[in-house]
């Protein structure tokens, strides 16, 4: 039954994602608002519907006094595609820091671009850097949140592959609190899994840490504690109420 289930929850969420691809082409044309309303009121809300109903997954938002809807950095921990699909449903008009590959992707890439992603050249060293400053401050200045993965990359439930302090960098240089944000995502929506598994995927946003006044090393230890040591905690609390999501830890 997971298999057939799985297979409707791809199949109809993927299929809506490229039909909203398509569709924001002539959306491209309006001021970019629209392509934000687009995706975060229309788009997304029917692509997910798609995973409640044939995965059952279901989402729960904890936390919500911590979250700002602008002037913000977002710190989250990246375990699955899931939390990039669905942040903008906890946080509306946030944008991503994403590697610049993803933007030169037909329709789908080209829908990051007029959403306002923020592509990075991984490779791109001090001017990467300082390009990702200028174009955060952007973002920041008109009012929309960013998201930072700061781990770089999806990691097992339960694992971390370290933090890095790209994340500081623009805390510090745009004086912006830093929001940690613990999920437990990979346990329902794996990795380069096929399955998705019912269940409730917790979002749980956590107090903000300033790096003003922090070493390097004070601020990423407090930030990667904070949400390392929630996630766990939500990693116990899903592995109790849903004993097969066991095999999904690290």
């Amino acid at each position: 039954m997971i298999y057939i289930r799985s297979l409707f929850a791809n199949t109809f969420y993927y299929l809506s994602i490229a039909f909203f691809c398509i569709g924001q082409l002539p959306v491209a044309l309006l001021p970019q608002k629209c392509s934000i309303f687009y995706w975060d009121k229309i788009a997304m809300p029917i692509s997910l519907f798609w995973i409640k109903i044939f995965a059952g997954i279901r989402f729960e938002i904890r936390g919500k006094e911590n979250i700002k809807p602008q002037n913000a950095i977002y710190g989250c921990k990246h375990e699955s595609a899931l939390e990039t699909y669905y942040f903008t449903q906890c946080v509306p008009t946030t944008t991503y820091i994403l590697k610049k590959e993803l933007i030169f992707m037909p329709f789908f890439g080209w829908a990051q671009y007029f959403y306002g992603m923020i592509p990075v050249n991984r490779k791109g060293g001090a001017s990467a850097m300082k390009h990702m400053l200028t174009e955060v401050k952007k973002r920041t200045d008109i009012g929309r949140p960013v998201v930072i993965f700061p781990e770089g990359t999806r990691c097992k439930p339960g694992t971390t592959k370290g933090y890095k302090s790209g994340i500081m960098f623009l805390a510090e240089n745009l004086d912006l609190p830093v929001i940690p944000v613990a999920i437990n995502t990979g346990m329902f929506w794996a990795k380069n899994s096929f399955l998705r598994y019912p269940g409730k995927v917790i979002f749980e946003f956590l107090p903000a840490i300033e790096a003003k006044g922090k070493s390097k090393e004070e601020f990423m230890k407090e930030l990667e504690t904070a949400i390392e040591t929630k996630c766990a905690e939500l990693n116990a609390e899903t592995v109790k109420n849903y004993p097969y999501t066991k095999k999904m830890l690290g």
